[in-house]
């Protein structure tokens, strides 16, 4: 068990040495995908949280798995809820595991790392993305039993996911659709494993100007290809629902080609 927890450990640590622009691979390493295979198992003993930890510059867990409890300990789906980790703009939380209940995740309240970061049942959402004009980089890790979102990017800027693997979901990824303030949003997404069943790898607003680049991607267990790739949105800031505005490989707001996924 040591040698596997120092496994995840070097990997997560190759991971985060890696630079990504516009979904690329920007140094010449080739980035690691994160599978069902290589689940890790937790460390120490468990931690309950009852009120959200917070995160300033650095948090290693150690591969420890963390749980809600108390008033985090619902389970629910209910919009409003508290995360388990609350990382101010610039942090990185790092070799952590997320138990059930996991309340509403991890909330960024500016630019964040997310490396090596697991969700073994996804609460509300796995990961709230907030602040303007900020970089957010999900490197490695792995997210499963969402019946909704993983990741819900409320603020603006641009989101990195890469060499991450999720199953058992609704949407990896979300802009969201009806908030108050809303922003263009960029998204890349690469070197990641989705394992049906699941909705759409990405949910982005072209009216705002939301893009979304997908490259080596491998779905798993989906051969009737019902997971769309990228799920296209007429978005508001009153909070309605959003309406529908096609899917597909368009060139300006869903960017990818039939090469960049592939089908196993």
């Amino acid at each position: 068990m040591a040698e596997q927890r120092t496994r995840y450990r070097a990997m997560a640590g190759a991971l985060g040495a890696v630079a990504l622009t516009a979904g690329a691979i920007t140094t010449g390493l080739t980035l690691p995908t994160a599978s069902a295979a290589t689940w890790p198992t937790p460390s120490g003993t468990p931690q309950a949280v009852t009120k959200s930890i917070p995160v300033s510059g650095t948090m290693d867990g150690g591969m420890k798995r963390y749980y809600g409890d108390g008033d985090l300990g619902s389970g629910g789906q209910d919009e409003g809820q508290d995360p388990l980790f609350d990382l101010k703009d610039g942090a990185t939380l790092k070799n952590v595991i997320l138990g059930a209940p996991a309340a509403d995740g991890v909330h960024c309240a500016g630019s964040c790392t997310l490396q090596n970061v697991w969700w073994e049942d996804v609460g509300e959402d796995a990961a709230t993305f907030r602040g303007t004009g900020k970089t957010f980089n999900v490197i490695g890790g792995g997210a499963r039993k969402a019946s909704d979102k993983v990741f819900q990017f409320n603020g603006g800027g641009t989101l990195n996911i890469s060499g991450f693997a999720v199953q058992d979901f609704g949407k990896l990824v979300r802009s969201c659709g009806n908030c108050s303030s809303q922003y263009k949003r960029t998204i890349n997404v690469s070197n990641t494993e989705v394992t049906a069943p699941g909705k759409a790898i990405g949910g982005i607003n072209t009216n705002y100007g939301d893009s979304l680049t997908l490259r080596g991607i491998t779905i798993i267990g989906d051969s009737s290809k019902k997971i769309v790739p990228c799920q296209k949105y007429i978005g508001n800031n009153t909070g309605k629902e959003p309406t529908e505005n096609g899917s597909g490989p368009d060139g300006t707001y869903c960017k990818y080609s039939s090469s960049d996924i592939t089908y196993k």
